[in-house]
């Protein structure tokens, strides 16, 4: 079989984003678009890539297979050993992290857009995982970016098509110099085995064998139901009812694969009716979760993760105790409530779990999350839904009241409570978006911002992050005003979108009074909602009045 030398262009808009490269299908279907893109990360890889081994799957969204026959294609011709890929290409984000830890891969290939729509006419996404399992670095990502603007050809072997990976096996080919692999797994193997390392799943039966503790785990027709049918109907025993929306499709089945109050608000308003105790949506690529107690009582992420570290002596793999946690930079401070009392580090980071990857690696973190329904430790280097859905099931075997609401409020009792939200206002024009963003960073570089609505500023500025780890430096992270009662607005430009822009305006206000701890979030942070608008002046500059989502 023989090596091609393509002759192309450059495209200027291939700059990977907080998780890699995320645009319309259309986009991607461009001829050489995915190849360009492909070829820079290879390049970028570098020599290092010769002989090596690299792990590909994705959501099964519309275009994922034709990318990856792509993928397969230009791997052999650059000289790759061997591909792992998931049958019929299906990988969660986190089995893929699993996977290059267990086989000790170069690095992966992620297809997904993660939370944004599928279909023809949704998005594709492209992410490179490194060795550790994680998301690149941003050193790794601006080489990557920096070839796009000057690539001119790249390299593949078009007599390497269709090569079938429908079912479990293993290809070898000759190419021109070399031998090259494609080993087609088992999608879920290694992802189960390995959280059943984690977790006590005898316990996990017991709380579940009566059939009195309901659940139901909704996979949003992405990547996690199959993984969902094997962990909670084959390992747990739960009946095949207990997971709805289980089969991966193209476009999601319509839905939009982003867990949250807006998104899945079906499945909010099924876990209203009350006849379950327990609930979790996942999106497209497995790594995000809302969790729901009865009636549909809201597990805020940022929440979601300190109770976690809270009750980690019930996860067998916590038993010799946390090394430290870490949130980033927008979640609440809810997390650093229980870091100090109990005497663990704590580590704030930008936004991306790339930047999670040196203090595990270094050995200095256990537990960590975001507040974008994103939680993990370091069993992997991605978050994990399905993960943080088997933490609470676990927590729930452990606590006598077996309710969810009581387990936060009696949280909330002993630690405070950080009252929190998000504004999601998406697709805003990237000019009057960038408008609002330089607006804040000129008020802030000002330094005539002292108060707000009664609130005394103690900190006001852009969030600049120094790895502790290997000094690296993340500029103009996100607008913070911090208050000095605990209170805080956060503005920054989310890099998940794939057209326009989204702003996402945080804010916080951390309370203490034990009479005032179960309150309406919306109502209680009112007056820092309209103090965030109006000091950003948001929507006389965009012209929206309302978010799009609100968390």
């Amino acid at each position: 079989m023989n090596i091609e030398v393509v002759s192309t262009t450059s495209f200027d808009d291939q700059k990977p984003g907080t998780s890699g490269l995320r645009k319309p299908v259309s986009i991607f279907k461009q001829p050489h678009y995915t190849e360009n893109f492909i070829q820079a990360t290879f390049n970028a890889i570098g020599d290092n890539l010769s002989g090596k081994t690299l792990v590909v799957g994705g959501d099964g969204r519309h275009f994922m297979k034709d990318a990856i026959n792509i993928i397969i294609q230009m791997a052999a011709a650059n000289k790759v050993q061997k591909l792992i890929i998931g049958t019929n290409g299906i990988l969660s984000t986190p089995a893929v992290s699993c996977i290059i830890r267990k086989t000790k891969a170069i690095g992966g290939i992620i297809l997904t857009a993660s939370h944004n729509p599928g279909g023809k006419d949704g998005d594709f996404g492209i992410k490179y995982n490194i060795s550790n399992g994680g998301p690149a670095p941003e050193s790794v990502t601006n080489e990557i970016y920096k070839y796009t603007l000057s690539i001119n050809s790249y390299k593949i072997c078009y007599d390497l098509k269709d090569v079938q990976i429908d079912k479990v096996n293993e290809f070898q080919f000759d190419i021109d110099d070399h031998k090259f692999i494609v080993e087609v797994i088992d999608s879920v193997e290694d992802y189960v085995a390995m959280v059943k390392s984690i977790f006590d799943f005898d316990r996990l039966k017991d709380l579940l064998s009566s059939g009195e503790f309901k659940v139901i785990a909704n996979g949003m027709n992405g990547v996690t139901g199959p993984y969902l049918k094997q962990i909670l109907c084959k390992e747990l025993n739960l009946p095949e009812s207990s997971i709805i929306n289980s089969v991966p499709k193209e476009d999601f089945g319509g839905l939009h694969p982003d867990p949250n109050m807006t998104y899945a608000a079906d499945f909010v308003s099924l876990m209203k009716e009350g006849n379950y105790m327990f609930g979790g949506a996942f999106d497209g690529d497995g790594d995000r979760n809302m969790l729901l107690g009865q009636y549909g009582f809201f597990v805020n992420p940022s929440d979601s993760v300190a109770v976690i570290a809270a009750n980690a002596s019930c996860i067998p793999f916590f038993k010799e105790g946390l090394k430290g946690l870490a949130r980033s930079m927008p979640t609440s401070a809810a997390l650093d409530q229980v870091a100090s009392a109990l005497n663990i580090p704590i580590y704030e980071v930008p936004t991306g779990w790339k930047f999670f990857g040196n203090l595990m690696d270094s050995g200095k973190l256990s537990l960590c999350g975001e507040e974008s329904f994103g939680t993990g430790s370091d069993h992997i280097r991605e978050k994990d839904g399905i993960w943080a859905f088997l933490a609470w099931l676990s927590i729930l075997a452990t606590d006598k009241t077996k309710s969810v609401q009581t387990i936060l409020e009696n949280h909330w009792q002993t630690y405070g409570r950080n009252y929190f939200t998000r504004y999601d206002y998406e697709s805003i024009d990237c000019a009057s978006a960038n408008l609002v963003i330089n607006n804040l960073r000129k008020l802030i570089a000002e330094g005539e911002l002292k108060e707000v609505n009664g609130h005394v500023v103690q900190v006001a500025d852009d969030f600049r992050y120094v790895d502790p780890i290997d000094k690296s430096i993340s500029e103009k992270q996100g607008i913070r005003i911090i208050f000095e009662d605990g209170s805080r607005i956060i503005y920054r430009l989310s890099g998940t979108g794939s057209e326009g822009a989204t702003i996402r305006i945080y804010i916080e206000s951390f309370v203490t009074d034990k009479s005032k701890l179960t309150e309406d979030p919306q109502v209680i942070l009112k007056p820092l909602i309209e103090s965030a608008l109006q000091i950003s002046n948001l929507s006389s500059i965009t012209g929206r009045t309302t978010p799009t989502v609100i968390t």
